[in-house]
């Protein structure tokens, strides 16, 4: 068998990145349509990710954003976006990639893409990741801490 000199691979990864930046789009110019929302795992360590010194410490390798009801002035280019989110009541700017983007899930209609990440160790299998949901701004104090949900439980069986 010959060679794959073209990189079949890398450019098909290339292409299904521009279905994660283009629903990204709609979210920002038209907001999340229907039940729409979206779990997007990332490599913390690959190259470009800007997020805070301590969501690094607890994520030092590989995170999972909820996208849905709390988050705020997201920005999408060719090569990266940007969002605010909240954890803990503590307000967090986030810029990733689309190179360190692991995963993309949006359960409300069963779709899913995973990718390789280039130039970082192999993490985990994006169904044994776990998502960190950025809590809102107005709960009780009891809901502050954020929500941890196992990706599994919104698998097909």
């Amino acid at each position: 068998m010959a060679d794959d000199l073209m990189r079949y691979d890398v450019l098909a990864q290339d292409a299904l990145r521009g279905v994660v930046r283009r629903a990204l789009k709609i979210a920002r110019d038209d907001g999340l349509p229907g039940e729409h929302h979206f779990y997007i795992s990332f490599r913390t360590d690959a190259p470009g990710v800007d997020i805070s010194e301590k969501l690094q410490s607890q994520y030092p390798e590989e995170m999972t954003i909820v996208l849905q009801h709390q988050f705020w002035n997201l920005e999408v280019n060719d090569e990266r976006f940007s969002v605010d989110l909240t954890f803990n009541k503590i307000p967090e700017r986030l810029v990733v990639p689309f190179s360190a983007v692991q995963g993309f899930f949006d359960p409300s209609v069963q779709f899913g893409l995973q990718f390789q990440v280039e130039g970082v160790s192999a993490g985990t299998n994006i169904a044994e990741e776990r998502a960190v949901e950025a809590s809102n701004p107005e709960e009780p104090a009891a809901d502050t801490s954020g929500e941890v949900v196992s990706l599994d439980a919104f698998r097909k069986k």
